[in-house]
């Protein structure tokens, strides 16, 4: 959800083939739900999805799979028809790598002593790469580069006059000036978390740099969550989406390293960490060699291709069946992992996101009830947590062509707590379906609020993006940050207490007395926003000044 977007998976390492299922019995059952939009029908689905049974969800394991079919079973039950061409399924091909940590390592080389961080409390590292079960990097110089970002447009690049070629840099995470008292809203959109914040991208640069190893620092406050997320997520199985190049053209070896991990490195090299972290905050900032330092790693993983699948249903469209809007929330979660510490090894994820595959399900059962002129789908992603792969794939093999899907709504994740004066928008200011929400929020004396915590990169961080980023307009909802009995403050607390400690850990599970009245007015004010623009002509696009409106515009002109 929106406290991340840390993603990773804790899979079992075994892939099922999709053919092969345990009695459905042994799965939650089906509730008995009406077409209205009420809070006993999301909390009912929310407990089976999250539901031990499920083991986590993982996807490509036995009992995660079984939550895909449960979905799609669902969808059946409320009506929905088959979204893909006469299935309810969309397979999304991967493939799952599993570092043997017991074979692999990972050795800072410095002039007073090696280093081996332990692994996954001080340091987590993989390949994505699965040409071979073995990948090393022997005797890597270390360089620090800063943020690790080329962006032209900010006349700003952590790379220049430095060659990184087999060699491992080692970077911040978030953007440049993110840390400012006062941020300048033009630098890299100020306090706004930009693309070139993510985690996703400083690996993505370093390979274009043709860097052996990218290793980022962790800290708390740039990053938007604690290490345990980072080691939780990383320190098991990872999934891909299958390439021709079996990602030969990827970073060998990626990673995180702890602050003070990273504190001690840049001591041994006589280089003062704090001091490089504020120059790298400045113009002119040049990568610095962290000097008698290298990296040796041997990085041995299994790798098999996996089954998983996006869930899809639809309402077609009595009209313009063609014309399709979307609601879409991802399924999946962390599986389980056997050596977290503690008796409970389940990811449940009731919260992330039990509560946004419910969500959707309710909205799509009330549109089944009440069809409009154009098609309403309801989209469950896969592969979430492992970097947004699943609506990465689809957004790369859609379903409809992208001229066609008029725009949609994602949700991840819906914190229970009571009514809400305002509705929080990621990413807000970006697409005119915010004025036709503003309109019927108003009817709920309710407001758009902009995202509380931009330097986050909320926006970024979930299924949205894969869609925003080849031009559909889309909304990424966050709840409410003022209530109505408690205020901002309890609002507040209440995100606070979920990100420090439910996210990404075994503790996030249904309670059955959750209030979740702002759920359920989000979702009828969701609803309607769908409900009004299905059954018009209008085509909202992104502002003129977005990032993704030129994308659309030759979308809709019929480019590609």
């Amino acid at each position: 959800m929106h406290l991340r977007r840390l993603s990773a998976l804790a899979l079992l390492a075994t892939a099922v083939p999709l053919a092969v299922w345990a009695a459905a019995s042994q799965y939650p059952g089906h509730p008995h739900t009406v077409p209205e939009i009420v809070a006993a029908d999301v909390m009912a689905r929310d407990q089976a999805l999250a539901d031990d049974r499920f083991q986590g969800r993982g996807p490509g394991t036995v009992a995660g799979e079984a939550a895909a079919q449960w979905l799609a079973d669902e969808m059946k039950r409320i009506g929905l028809k088959p979204g893909n061409h006469g299935s309810y399924f969309q397979n999304v091909p991967s493939v799952n790598i599993a570092l043997d940590a017991a074979k692999s390592s990972l050795i800072f080389n410095t002039a007073s002593g090696a280093v081996t961080p332990n692994f996954p409390e001080a340091a987590v590292y993989w390949t994505p790469q699965y040409a071979t079960a073995d990948v090393d990097v022997k005797k890597s110089p270390l360089v620090f580069v800063g943020y690790g970002v080329v962006a032209p447009e900010y006349h700003w690049n952590d790379y220049a006059g430095v060659d990184v070629k087999g060699k491992t840099v080692v970077i911040l995470i978030n953007d440049p000036g993110n840390e400012d008292a006062n941020p300048d809203p033009a630098f890299f959109k100020g306090k706004a978390m930009t693309y070139y914040g993510r985690w996703t991208y400083k690996y993505e640069e370093a390979a274009r740099q043709g860097a052996a190893a990218a290793i980022i620092v962790h800290e708390t406050k740039p990053t938007a969550y604690g290490w345990q997320v980072v080691r939780n997520s990383n320190s098991g199985n990872k999934l891909w989406l299958q390439t021709g190049d079996k990602n030969l053209s990827m970073v060998p070896i990626q990673g995180w390293i702890t602050l003070d991990t990273a504190r001690d490195l840049f001591k041994r090299a006589n280089l003062d960490y704090d001091q490089l972290k504020a120059a790298a905050n400045k113009p002119g900032f040049k990568a610095v060699a962290m000097t008698g330092e290298t990296l040796d790693v041997h990085a041995h993983s299994a790798f098999e291709t996996l089954n998983t699948r996006n869930v899809i249903g639809i309402v077609p469209g009595t009209k313009h069946p063609d014309e399709v809007f979307l609601y879409t929330g991802h399924w999946d979660h962390l599986g389980v992992k056997p050596d977290v510490p503690g008796p409970d090894k389940i990811y449940n994820g009731a919260i992330d996101n039990g509560m946004g595959s419910a969500s959707v399900l309710e909205i799509g059962e009330k549109f089944a009830a009440h069809p409009a002129e154009r098609t309403i789908a309801i989209i469950n992603w896969t592969l979430e947590e492992q970097g947004l792969l699943g609506s990465q794939y689809f957004a790369e093999h859609p379903v409809w062509p992208l001229n066609k899907i008029v725009g949609g709504v994602n949700l991840d994740g819906g914190l229970p707590h009571g009514h809400g004066k305002d509705l929080v928008l990621i990413g807000s200011g970006a697409s005119e379906l915010e004025d036709m929400l503003a309109d019927i929020l108003k009817t709920q004396n309710r407001v758009i609020s902009p995202d509380p915590e931009p330097e986050k990169g909320g926006f970024y961080r979930s299924d949205h993006i894969s869609l925003s980023r080849v031009g559909v307009p889309m909304l990424d909802p966050a709840g409410s940050s003022d209530l109505v009995i408690g205020g901002k403050e309890a609002a507040t607390r209440i995100r606070d207490d979920y990100r420090t400690n439910h996210y990404h850990q075994p503790s996030d599970e249904f309670d059955p007395n959750w209030d979740i009245s702002g759920v359920i007015d989000d979702l009828q004010a969701l609803y309607a926003l769908g409900d009004k623009l299905a059954n018009s002509d209008r085509w909202p696009n992104w502002y003129k000044d977005n990032e993704f409106r030129a994308i659309r515009d030759k979308s809709m002109a019929g480019g590609k």
